[in-house]
């Protein structure tokens, strides 16, 4: 059961040919595909795909290089948007200190209302973090003394200090064509101790790649190329970590099981 577990089907590189796009993946063995939104003026095209095609579903979010542009995005706007019935994730949301596209206290107060909307709802929240460990975490850590919620840290690049920290605070791992790179040794040996219940695998497409595909635009269909990778990193069959990794979708993203 292969998921693609983060994609932006509604993105320039793959929006021209969707349908061919999809067509590709499922033909490489791709039974389900996780679609993102980024800003509130995608939302509703993002969520026509999850609704015009039965294996994909949607997410609902600001991306913290979008916060400024959503500062006074309230709980209420992101909470009514989550009731769609293709709607099975928050995000992505979180922080993104690299390129500073938007104020740091302004990304924060955003993820913290993406939180709060993730608790009272039980919808995963799907995080994005770059050069910013330490906020995540103590975000992650007050929040979470305030009440559980599911969350995942996607396309996770970070340090495994990083990583083992966010284990135990209970959120999953996804891994993208990154863990793949020559240069990513560090992230290949922490691919290898993720726990077998807190492992997901995506593409991020249309970016990211994995080998043999670099230079390329991404697509859905590459998550098998990851999947094959992480397997040999962790000792496994491809078949074995796709019917994991998509035991583990279906139980941290229970609507899409509904």
């Amino acid at each position: 059961m292969l998921i693609d577990s983060h994609c932006h089907l509604n993105y320039k590189g793959l929006i021209e040919e969707q349908q061919d796009v999809l067509a590709r993946a499922r033909e490489a063995g791709v039974r389900g595909f996780l679609n993102i939104s980024t800003r509130q003026r995608e939302w509703a095209d993002v969520v026509a795909t999850a609704h015009r095609e039965p294996d994909v579903w949607a997410s609902v979010g600001i991306h913290p290089h979008e916060a400024d542009g959503h500062a006074d995005l309230g709980e209420a706007v992101l909470r009514e948007a989550t009731q769609d019935p293709r709607v099975i994730a928050i995000g992505e949301t979180g922080l993104d200190y690299y390129y500073d596209h938007s104020d740091r206290q302004v990304q924060q107060d955003l993820f913290r209302v993406h939180i709060q909307v993730a608790r009272e709802t039980g919808l995963p929240l799907i995080i994005h973090t770059r050069e910013a460990e330490d906020d995540t975490l103590r975000i992650l850590a007050e929040e979470k003394g305030k009440g559980t919620f599911p969350a995942l840290i996607h396309c996770f690049t970070a340090s495994p200090e990083f990583g083992r920290a966010v284990l135990e605070l209970g959120l999953t791992i996804s891994l993208s064509g990154i863990v793949t790179f020559k240069n990513a040794k560090d992230l290949q040996a922490f691919a290898a101790e993720v726990p077998d219940d807190r492992l997901l695998v995506e593409t991020d497409a249309p970016f990211l790649a994995p080998v043999p595909h670099r230079g390329k635009t991404c697509e859905p269909a590459f998550v098998s190329d990851t999947l094959r990778f992480v397997a040999g990193l962790r000792g496994t069959e491809p078949e074995n970590l796709a019917e994991l990794t998509g035991a583990n979708f279906f139980r941290l993203f229970a609507k899409a099981a509904a």
